[in-house]
């Protein structure tokens, strides 16, 4: 037997060769401690968690950002790029967000198409004085290299201004060779980590710079997807409550899903 130290949603672990194989909850796909489960597989565990009745809403509750769903993944752990609940389905891309309106099972979502950018902007608690910019992003470059275990040529930039912090990820699939996590998967473990509710086993993330603890207030994550989304402006328009907001930016596909989460 072993621990699963990066990912706390698995069960029936066990040795082989030197590496901890667990089962993931709710697949029972086998994924390897030593790296990052992917998102799809921990989407999966953390949605057959909820259904234990520990946190059972009412019937007619749900979420507006689309956020967390049971989704179809592949036996590698990546997303099915159509992804379905009961009669509605839509496509997703590689960090599984949304990029098609709601449709019938009739749906063709021809390929999953790659994120290849993801922007995660962060608004600290208020404080007098800035935080020190060299310290900030010393911080954070070193804790997705160590913690997260992305290679430092993915960081783009983390940038700083007083109360906002964006660190930038870029992944094309051309760059990305078979051993190197998913800047999806990075940017989920981070999220998680961020709103204090870690993905791994014993280990919370400590964010202090220059030894001062920092909170948040608020994260959105942007995806960039090298194909741009095809949301209909019909689906655009705000709802009561799930808005889609689809910023029009000058990078890669040029167009981003915002899918916005407060703490």
């Amino acid at each position: 037997a072993c621990i699963c130290e990066k990912n706390k949603r698995v069960t029936s672990c066990r040795r082989a060769n030197g590496v901890c194989w667990c089962d993931s909850v709710g697949s029972g796909v086998p994924v390897n401690c030593d790296t990052l489960t992917s998102k799809c597989l921990l989407m999966k565990a953390e949605m057959t968690g909820s259904k234990s009745g520990r946190r059972e809403k009412p019937k007619d509750a749900f979420e507006d950002t689309d956020g967390l769903y049971d989704p179809e993944c592949e036996n590698t752990g990546v997303f099915k790029a159509k992804q379905c609940s009961g009669n509605t389905c839509w496509c997703v891309n590689t960090a599984g967000v949304r990029r098609t309106d709601k449709h019938d099972a009739d749906l063709k979502c021809n390929r999953l198409v790659r994120t290849t950018g993801i922007i995660v902007e962060m608004k600290h608690a208020e404080r007098n004085a800035p935080l020190n910019t060299e310290s900030l992003k010393k911080f954070f470059r070193e804790t997705i290299v160590n913690r997260y275990m992305l290679d430092g040529r993915y960081i783009t930039s983390v940038l700083y201004e007083k109360p906002y912090i964006t660190i930038n990820l870029k992944q094309n699939s051309s760059d990305k060779s078979s051993g190197d996590v998913d800047i999806a998967d990075v940017a989920y473990y981070f999220e998680k980590d961020v709103k204090g509710d870690s993905i791994f086993h014993n280990n919370i993330l400590n964010v202090s710079i220059d030894n001062e603890e920092l909170r948040f207030e608020k994260t959105v994550v942007y995806y960039v997807d090298e194909i741009a989304p095809e949301f209909s402006m019909k689906s655009l328009t705000p709802g009561l409550i799930a808005v889609i907001v689809v910023v029009i930016v000058a990078i890669v596909a040029g167009i981003v899903v915002l899918v916005s989460s407060n703490k």
